[in-house]
């Protein structure tokens, strides 16, 4: 018996294939950028920092990229941030085979020092639906899906934002997930689509739209696609920004 793809509803609401493919054209313009070539760490290394801050903020921890650059600011979720920012390369291999592994492992690096030490990487315990929902998501992430990379990782972001399965900012690890979800599938595979500056850039929709989704409704999830293809775009754009500027002082 041929199982039916669970993502592929998703493909015929409105606006979201045109979406799809003109964000994957902007990513992909992004990533030929030809600083990439030469100074593809440093712009590696600024686009993490601004993810992380990025990140942080949308947690309620907002703090001028400059003063985490310089090393200042010792505020917990942003250091969360910061390690989760800076593990997403090394956990993409590990992503599809193990994915319950792997958010315990964001989720120990993201509430450090702000969850008591025996909550690090347990998921809360919750109704049946949530632990079901889960199990359907790590389905999703180990290959139940021939759905685009980019759809995959939306679905996989609010997912675990509607779902909080984690204590303390778990705002952060859906975030890492997302991200996770796009280079393990290839289509960001250095890690260099800080989307979550989009969603910083579009705070009260990326909200509002999260929201939406967690209704289940098909205008609901197709607000969030849209809002999530939107914030890639703009990361590709602060992917070339990023890298016209280490272009420029290198």
């Amino acid at each position: 018996m041929t199982r039916t793809d669970p993502l592929a509803p998703l493909l015929d609401l409105a606006d979201v294939a045109p979406a799809l493919a003109a964000a994957r054209e902007q990513v992909d313009a992004a990533l030929r950028h030809r600083a990439l070539r030469r100074h593809g760490g440093a712009v590696a290394a600024e686009v993490s920092l601004r993810s992380a801050v990025a990140s942080a903020a949308l947690e309620g921890h907002p703090h001028p990229v400059a003063d985490v650059r310089a090393g200042t600011v010792t505020d917990p979720v942003t250091q969360g941030a910061l390690r989760v920012a800076e593990a997403v390369p090394g956990l993409a291999d590990r992503w599809p085979r193990t994915p319950r592994q792997v958010l315990a492992r964001l989720h120990v690096l993201a509430a450090r020092d702000q969850v008591p030490a025996d909550q690090l990487g347990r998921p809360i315990s919750g109704t049946p639906a949530v632990a079901a929902r889960l199990d359907g998501l790590a389905e999703l992430v180990g290959g139940g899906t021939s759905a685009p990379a980019l759809l995959v990782a939306a679905v996989v972001h609010a997912e675990l934002l509607a779902l909080r399965p984690f204590a303390g900012p778990s705002g952060l690890v859906a975030r890492g997930a997302g991200r996770l979800t796009l280079v393990a599938a290839g289509v960001d595979p250095r890690g260099l689509l800080a989307v979550e500056v989009g969603h910083r850039e579009r705070e009260p929709e990326y909200v509002g739209a999260a929201g939406a989704f967690a209704t289940g409704t098909p205008d609901g999830i197709r607000s969030w696609l849209r809002h999530y293809l939107t914030a890639v775009e703009l990361a590709a754009r602060e992917l070339t920004t990023v890298a016209d500027e280490v272009l420029a002082t290198a």
